[in-house]
Formats: C-alpha cells, sequence, structure tokens
C-alpha cells in the first residue's frame, strides 16, 4: 500500500503537533491500517513485527477517543514485562503533550503499591500495567472496570507464553461488553485465535508480517564461532565497527552476568539486565543506557521485551535463541524511528540448521562473514585517527604541544619518528584486551576420534597422529600431502588397513626385486639400523652381505636342539658320530643327575622319596606320536 501522512488520518491538531514533535511525518504500515479501525471502533488483531510503531498504532485513537472530563477509567493496556510497561507510559506522555487533564497510571510488580494507590485515587482515564498488579488492584477496589471503553493486550502471545492466560480472562471477564477489545502479537498461535473468540465481535485481522516496508534497514550478519572464543569476537567487532550503543541477548541469567564481568575487564562500559535483579536497579540501568553512560547492554529476552532506545547501532545475539520468534523482538530492538541498524549472530556448531530455518519462517538472508583481524582493526583505528587529527589541527591551540615535540625531537629525531611513537603507543594500549592466539580462519570442524590408520565408521577419513615427526621437521605423512586420500592417485594411495605394503613403494614392472632386499626394511628403515624384534632370533645388524652364505644355525646349535628333541621323545635324526666313540654317547644321562632319577630300563620314573611309578608302561614319546 501506499504511505500515508499523519494528516491524512483525521486526527486532532494536539495529536499532530505531538507527532511532529517526536520527528514523524509518515505513518509506518500497521499505523496506516490499525489506526481507522481503532477509531471507528472495531476489534482487531494486529500482526507486526518488533519496531514498527504499534504502540502509537493503538495509543493515537486511544488518545482521540478519551473523554478528558471525566475521571473514570476508560482504557486498559496489558503488557508482559515491567519495562514494557515503562516504554507504552513514555510513549503516551509524549502523545498527550498538548492535551491537557489526560492521566496515565503505570501499574507493575516492583514499585510500592502505595505510591500507585494515591495516583489511582487522584483519577487517571488510562491503566497501563501487567496482568498480575492488574488483578491486585481489582481485588483491593482500587481499579474500577465499569467504564472502561477499549482494553488493549500488548504482546499478547507473549503474555500466554509468561503464563498469564488466566490472569488475562479474569481481567476481560470484568470489563463490560461493550467495550472494544484489541490485540496485538507477533504470530497467530491457537491460544490467540480462543481468545479472539470468546472476547472480541468480528474482529478484522491486521498483518503486515510480510510486508517489506516492516524492517528492511537492519543488516542481518552471522559468524561460526566456539563458544569459549565469542567474547573475543565480540570485542572485536564492537571496535571495527566503532560501535557506541549495542544490546547484547544471552539465554541465561549466569551467562548475562559471566559476559559483563569479561567485558568491564576489557575496559567497556557494560551492565547487565535480568530478571533477579531489583526494579530500582533495573530503572537506574535503563536511565544509563539511554543517556550513554552504559555503551553495551548484556540482557535476556524477558527483560529485554520493554527496551525501547532509537539509537541502538547493532544487537548481538551472542546465543542464538530457542525460539524462531524471539530472533524477531531482539533484531528490531535497532533500526528504530527510520534509522538503521545491525544484527549480529553468533553460531556454534550446528546451530546453523537453526538459523537456517529462521531464514526460511522470516523470508530474510543472513551473510555469513569472517571474523576481523587485529590488522583489520588497527587499519580501522587509524583511519579514526586520522579523522580525528584533521579535527583537532582545524581547531588550533596546538602551539603549546608543538614545543614539547620539539623538545622531544632534539637532534637525532624527526617529527615522524615522534608521531609514528606516540601513534605505536597508542595503538598498543588499545589492543591489549585482543588474544593475538586465536585464529579464526581455521573452520569449525566436528572432533572425530584420532587413529594411526583409516577407519569405516568415520567416512575412511585419515588423521595424523604423529605430531612428533610433523613437529621435528620429517615430512612423511602417511598420505599424500598435496590431496587427500580419496582425490589421490591409486599408487600414491596407502595400503588398506595397514596391510601389506604401500602402493607407492612398487617397483617398475621392467625391475625384479625381491620382497624385501638388504637396504630397506617393509617400513622403509635402513635395515642395518633396525633393531631386533622383542629380542627374539639375531639382530638385522649382524647379518652377511648376501654372496655369504650362512646357515641358520650352526653346528652345535643343530646338536643341542637333538638333544632336547630326544629328551621330550620326538623323533630326529641321530647326529653322526665316530664310530669308536659311540658307546660313550649317552643322551639321556646328565653329569649333574643321580641314577635313581633317570629311567630305567623298562621306561618308567621312579620317585625318589616315595618309589612309585608316576606314568605307566608307555615310553614318553609314544603318546605325541599317537596324537599325531
Amino acid at each position: 500500500m501506499s504511505k500515508l501522512r499523519f494528516e491524512e488520518l483525521n486526527l486532532s491538531q494536539e495529536v499532530l503537533n505531538a507527532v511532529k514533535d517526536m520527528g514523524f511525518e509518515e505513518a509506518s504500515p500497521i499505523q496506516a491500517e490499525a489506526i481507522p479501525l481503532i477509531m471507528d471502533g472495531k476489534d482487531i488483531i494486529g500482526q507486526a513485527q518488533t519496531g514498527t510503531g504499534k504502540t502509537a498504532a493503538f495509543a493515537i485513537p486511544i488518545i482521540e477517543k478519551i473523554d478528558a472530563s471525566s475521571k473514570e477509567l476508560q482504557a486498559v493496556i496489558l503488557c508482559p514485562t515491567r519495562e514494557l510497561v515503562i516504554q507504552v507510559s513514555e510513549e503516551f506522555r509524549k502523545l498527550m503533550k498538548y492535551r491537557e487533564n489526560l492521566f496515565v497510571a503505570p501499574i507493575y510488580g516492583g514499585q510500592p503499591i502505595e505510591r500507585q494507590l494515591g495516583t489511582l485515587r487522584k483519577g487517571v482515564q488510562v491503566v497501563i500495567g501487567t496482568p498480575g498488579r492488574t488483578m491486585d488492584h481489582m481485588r483491593r477496589g482500587s481499579i474500577k472496570m465499569n467504564a472502561v471503553k477499549i482494553i488493549v493486550l500488548d504482546e499478547a502471545d507473549e503474555m500466554l507464553d509468561m503464563g498469564f492466560r488466566d490472569d488475562m480472562e479474569v481481567i476481560l471477564k470484568d470489563t463490560p461488553e461493550t467495550r472494544q477489545t484489541v490485540m496485538f502479537s507477533a504470530t497467530m498461535a491457537p491460544d490467540i485465535i480462543g481468545l479472539t473468540k470468546l472476547y472480541q465481535k468480528d474482529s478484522v485481522i491486521v498483518n503486515v508480517t510480510n510486508k517489506k516496508l516492516s524492517a528492511p534497514k537492519i543488516q542481518q550478519i552471522y559468524f561460526e564461532v566456539q563458544d569459549k572464543n565469542k567474547p573475543e569476537v565480540l570485542s572485536r567487532l564492537l571496535d571495527i565497527h566503532n560501535i557506541k550503543l549495542a544490546l547484547v541477548f544471552c539465554n541465561t541469567k549466569s551467562q548475562v552476568d559471566s559476559l559483563v564481568e569479561i567485558l568491564k575487564t576489557r575496559g567497556y562500559f557494560a551492565d547487565a539486565l535480568h530478571g533477579d535483579m531489583s526494579q530500582n536497579y533495573r530503572d537506574r540501568v535503563m536511565n544509563g543506557f539511554r543517556n550513554g553512560t552504559v555503551e553495551i547492554l548484556v540482557a535476556t529476552d524477558v527483560a529485554g521485551r520493554g527496551i525501547d532506545v532509537n539509537d541502538v547501532e547493532a544487537v548481538f545475539n551472542y546465543d542464538l535463541p530457542r525460539d524462531d520468534e524471539d530472533y524477531t523482538h531482539r533484531i528490531g530492538r535497532t533500526a528504530r524511528a527510520g534509522k538503521t541498524g545491525t544484527a549480529f549472530t553468533f553460531v556454534t556448531g550446528k546451530q546453523i540448521y537453526n538459523l537456517k530455518r529462521i531464514e526460511r519462517a522470516n523470508g530474510v538472508l543472513i551473510k555469513r562473514q569472517s571474523v576481523p583481524t587485529i590488522d583489520e582493526i588497527e587499519t580501522t583505528r587509524i583511519n579514526t585517527y586520522a579523522e580525528k587529527i584533521g579535527k583537532i589541527v582545524e581547531t588550533g591551540h596546538l602551539s603549546k604541544f608543538v614545543n614539547h615535540i620539539e623538545q622531544i625531537m632534539g637532534d637525532e629525531l624527526t617529527s615522524i619518528d615522534v608521531a609514528a611513537a606516540l601513534l605505536k603507543i597508542t595503538m598498543d594500549k588499545e589492543n591489549e584486551s585482543f588474544d593475538r592466539t586465536v585464529n579464526f580462519e581455521e573452520p569449525v570442524r566436528e572432533q572425530r576420534p584420532q587413529g594411526r590408520f583409516p577407519d569405516k565408521r568415520f567416512g575412511n577419513r585419515y588423521t595424523m597422529k604423529d605430531n612428533f615427526r610433523r613437529n621435528n621437521g620429517e615430512n612423511k605423512p602417511f598420505m599424500s600431502s598435496e590431496r587427500n586420500r580419496n582425490d589421490a592417485p591409486k599408487e600414491a594411495r596407502p595400503s588398506r588397513e595397514g596391510y601389506g605394503r604401500s602402493n607407492n613403494d612398487r617397483k617398475p614392472e621392467g625391475e625384479f626385486k625381491p620382497y624385501r632386499s638388504s637396504e630397506r626394511n617393509k617400513d622403509d628403515a635402513p635395515r642395518e639400523a633396525r633393531p631386533s624384534r622383542e629380542g627374539f632370533g639375531r639382530p638385522n645388524n649382524d647379518r652377511k652381505p648376501e654372496g655369504e652364505f650362512k646357515p641358520y644355525r650352526s653346528d652345535k646349535k643343530r646338536d643341542d636342539s637333538f638333544k632336547k628333541a630326544r629328551l621330550f621323545g620326538e623323533r630326529t635324526e641321530k647326529p653322526e658320530v665316530d664310530r669308536g666313540k659311540e658307546e660313550e654317547y649317552k643322551p639321556f644321562k646328565s653329569a649333574g643327575k643321580k641314577k635313581s632319577d633317570s629311567p630305567n630300563k623298562d621306561g618308567k620314573f621312579f620317585d625318589k622319596k616315595f618309589s612309585k611309578p608316576k606314568s605307566g608302561d608307555k615310553k614318553p614319546g609314544k603318546k605325541f606320536n599317537k596324537d599325531k
């Protein structure tokens, strides 16, 4: 639809003057469609994104319809949080600037109830409050609903999520049936539809969520980082973009407190805002954020719903919101009142799939960027310093400092040397908080078990495990260093599962070599330098050249093995001995044994102590031969 000016909406001159003082000339889509319907007395359901002027969409017609001559309560606005109650109250006060005898009372928990009772006794036409505190005043009789003409449920979907459904139903039942009911919600949940059927008559849906004009000036960017590096990334983004007023959202209260402490140690003016804080402290923090003494406000989703500051330059999703709708509410805190803004989102691991779902649900494109380096930050700062120096030089009054520089220069230094040294001191001081050891250029990959050989369970991927070789200058990776395993040619690929020889050790077809050579062993190490395995056999460095043949065992060892075999009954050949000494050869008798311990002629063994045979009549060797 075409844009409308506020003069075209048939508003009073007092309201037009107030709108002009606020700096608005054209109505937003939700204002252009909702204001005429509310002025006509129709029940509506407004759907619009956060930051599109929903408050003025129902505040302007309420101010136009209130009877200033009556002190009775005529309008009630219910909000889910105390911050949103304060925000709506401030909007009403600005729009009622030129209207006399109109009074608004904000009612919420955390404020002394005696003060609220005193305000209500004086007579107010509009009450803006949370459901719980509003019901408390209804029980006390300080609020009477019999003359209410219009009731507004702002952020109805959020109030239902916070468990205010029963309270809202009690409040709606106590109001007259002739009232006008207006609801504003970001989504059309089933609970919202149930309320519309019970408490609205012929309601009209005003949906501008799909309008391209709703929030077109927010630049949305995301970064893939690890949880431990989020504070470093946040600090770099704040410095490279020179952000003066930022809002950071976290999912938990403990995360809010810890992040505020980290930012304070890095030199930022940061403060926290969440539900565990007292109302006085929260008001003090919000006042500091509005006047600029608090540059970075770290808050949770519930506390951040009521933040309405037009000068917020950037919103940081330090933690990706659990609910997709919270993403829209968060980024709506920036780019208000026709200004531009940026939304930065930190994504860790598989959260990228949740971010893609948010893109599809909202029909937006969130661009990926890399984390700025320290050199880029220094370049940005130098450009900023150049602009400041130019302004200072134009202003003048530098004679005092010129004399100091001339004294520092002396006879050895030049003005350029002094300027470079001063700039280096300034840059080093500002870069102290940055961690130079963090490398954001490496992509974040899922951790996999380390192994020496590839494994089918993990996609047949190989990971180098021997860091000792790599750190000591040996460039011998198991796989090719130039290409991955799946892309490497056949001759460069490793052997499967570590069995057999690798393909890259094969010789040309025309050249024949034995499986093992004297110069190289199986693992490509020099043969003479390879130690013996577990102490078995002879060491490799004792082997003779190939031209000299020697048997594996000497004759002496063969005789010893023959004797041992005869003791266990194995059939072996008898060694050759001289015929003259054949009678002296007695393999079954040793020099150290007595006659009683040796076997007798029948093959029986007699125990020295009990003189009983230990075995049968069979000889020891026959048992093994029989089994064999």
